[in-house]
């Protein structure tokens, strides 16, 4: 489903190029849980924004879902982001003078499916547990339930692919562990999930764990062999 070759990423500051990314090669199945680990500044952000189409490569080549789109224009860009993909940040992006349900709304503006969005909206905030928070505004919520209004603002349009930075990295540990719970049942309901985390237990949710150093990827190894290697 998504198959990147050989990329790198190079960003101009001031008179000095630095690389971010270096030759990096990679192939997710349709239906991974994928996690993607490095300390900060090692690029695992920047690899994940451009899974997610919102940042080109300098070099190499990008196919998602059969089309290859390392090639495309912003717009081609926006419109695969809106019928593919979700997005789930640390920081929740929540419009802080819309409640709930119209944060969750924002990306159906966009697509061609805009009709009853209050009820799409609130069926999504109900399977997130939010039933009575639906006309909250952000401020009302606890950092837990903004990161799920999140969610759900992600899975508004069906996307089949998920993309998490950090999703819990602004969370306590109950939040947290609800979060997980929830992508775990995204997970076994086949949507692919990429999440970026510096916590070695939500990586261990995936089935993959990708370690990065340098810009490179240092290691892509099976759950079951990281936590063997855990263990001893």
């Amino acid at each position: 489903m998504i198959e990147v070759s050989h990329i790198s990423k190079t960003f101009q500051k001031d008179t000095v190029e630095v690389q971010v990314l270096r030759d990096i090669s990679l192939t997710i199945q349709e239906g991974e849980f994928v996690s993607i680990m490095a300390p900060s500044g090692m690029g695992k952000s920047t690899l994940l924004n451009i899974l997610g189409c919102l940042d080109k490569s300098t070099e190499g080549t990008y196919v998602l879902d059969g089309v290859p789109v390392h090639d495309m224009d912003d717009d081609e860009l926006s419109r695969i982001r809106n019928e593919k993909i979700g997005f789930v940040f640390q920081s929740f992006h929540l419009l802080p003078r819309m409640t709930a349900w119209e944060n969750v709304t924002l990306p159906l503006v966009y697509s061609d499916t805009n009709s009853n969005m209050k009820a799409r909206a609130v069926q999504v905030l109900e399977s997130m547990g939010l039933a009575d928070r639906v006309d909250h505004l952000p401020r009302e919520l606890s950092g837990g339930q903004q990161q799920r209004v999140a969610i759900a603002r992600a899975l508004i349009n069906n996307p089949r692919i998920i993309l998490a930075d950090e999703p819990t990295g602004n969370l306590d540990s109950s939040s947290g562990e609800e979060v997980v719970r929830i992508f775990r049942q995204l997970h076994a309901g086949g949507v692919t999930l990429v999440v970026v985390t510096h916590d070695m237990d939500v990586a261990l949710q995936a089935d993959r764990i990708i370690q990065m150093k340098d810009g490179r990827i240092a290691s892509d190894v099976a759950r079951a062999r990281q936590l063997e290697e855990v263990a001893t």
